[in-house]
Formats: structure tokens, sequence, C-alpha cells
């Protein structure tokens, strides 16, 4: 496989053609090795639509999905982020390249433990992994610029929104599992937020969001 190209058939063929038209954002696609991230046990899956999974529970997002993430947020390499869903670190390591730093907070510490060693293998060095969970975060009085959740919500959480500076953006997918839209949302002033709805998608509930199950006597 000529991996240079197999990266560029992805923009070509998956990201652009649903949206991902960031220039910069496609170039950070391509730069970073999406190979080193996949388990080798889907080494053959690399570039497809889809999400490779990587435990029996976390996935990596397909690459159209990661394209139009970056594309709605137009990272312009001043930003601070926080990433909530470390997972593999591919899509860590791609904010990394086009933000100012990222703080990535991962519940599963093997996971951020593998994705360590991979975005050192690169000399990244403007990312903090944290294992933590994401539900009991407390970010204290830190504001970000940026940020960027990689699972669904049923609703927008008002702690992220707050963490936003003046003029910070939020992507999250929120919803419910038969209908979920992923949404953009920007701080305009203190108490002041607008959203927008980008496009209907699907992807696995945060860790402890989940809902109960009902039960019918």
């Amino acid at each position: 496989m000529d991996i240079k190209q197999a990266r560029k058939n992805v923009i070509e063929q998956q990201i652009r053609p649903w949206g991902g038209l960031n220039i910069r954002a496609n170039q950070a696609l391509i730069d970073i090795p999406r190979e080193n991230f996949v388990p080798e046990e889907y080494q053959n899956l690399v570039f497809a639509d889809m999400e490779i999974p990587l435990t029996n529970s976390e996935k990596m997002l397909s690459p159209k999905i990661e394209g139009r993430i970056l594309d709605s947020l137009d990272l312009k390499g001043h930003e601070d982020v926080l990433e909530i869903g470390t997972g593999s670190g591919y899509f860590t390591a791609v904010l990394a390249s086009l933000a100012k730093s990222v703080k990535s907070i991962e519940i599963h510490k093997e996971l951020i433990d593998a994705a360590k060693e991979k975005i050192d293998v690169l000399n990244i060095s403007n990312v903090e992994l944290v294992n933590e969970d994401a539900l009991n975060l407390n970010l204290g009085n830190e504001k970000f610029d940026t940020i960027v959740v990689g699972c669904s919500l049923p609703v927008i959480s008002e702690d992220l929104k707050r963490a936003l500076k003046i003029s910070g953006k939020l992507f999250i997918v929120v919803g419910s599992k038969n209908q979920m839209h992923a949404t953009l949302v920007e701080r305009i002033d203190g108490d002041k937020w607008k959203s927008k709805s980008l496009f209907e998608t699907y992807i696995d509930l945060m860790n402890g969001s989940e809902p109960l199950p009902e039960f019918t006597f």
C-alpha cells in the first residue's frame, strides 16, 4: 500500500465529499500517520469509512467525522483545546498540530498509556493527557478556546459551555440513540451562547451517561 497516497485518497474520497473542506485541517489529517494509531488487527482498515474498535466499548471516529469536526472548528493555531475522549490518540495528535495546546481526557488508562507512547514517537510536546472520568471532571477556572467531545451526550453539558472562553467553540454530538445531532456551540459573552446543528450522526454515548433501562410491569 502506498501510505501517502492512501491518506490523500481519504481526503478526496471521504472527507471533501462530506463537507470537510478546510485545507489546513485536511493537511493535518494527511500529515499525522493514522496507521500508527490503529490496532494491528485492523491495519487493513486504517483508511476505511468506519469506526475502528479500540476496546470492547471504545472506537476511533471515522475519517469523515474527523474532517467535519475540524472543518466546523476552523482552528487557526492559537487555541487552547480541551478534548474529551483521547481514544487512540490520533485525533489528539491532529488537534495538537493545529492548535497551541491540547488537554485530552480519557477514562481508560490503557488507552491513555498507548496514546502517550504513539504521540511521543511523533515528538508532539503540546499535549497533556489526563486519565479521568469526564462526567466528574472539575476544570476549576480553566477556560478553553475549543472543546471537542468525541462521544455523545443526551444534552449539552452546562459545565462544558462555561469552560469556553468568549468566542470559544464547542463541538458535541447530542441526543438519544434514535436521533443525534452534531452541534457547534459558541460562547458570545459571559452568559450567552449560540448553538448550530451541523448534521445528523450517531456515535456512542459517554461512559456513565447512558439512559437507565425502562422496566414495564
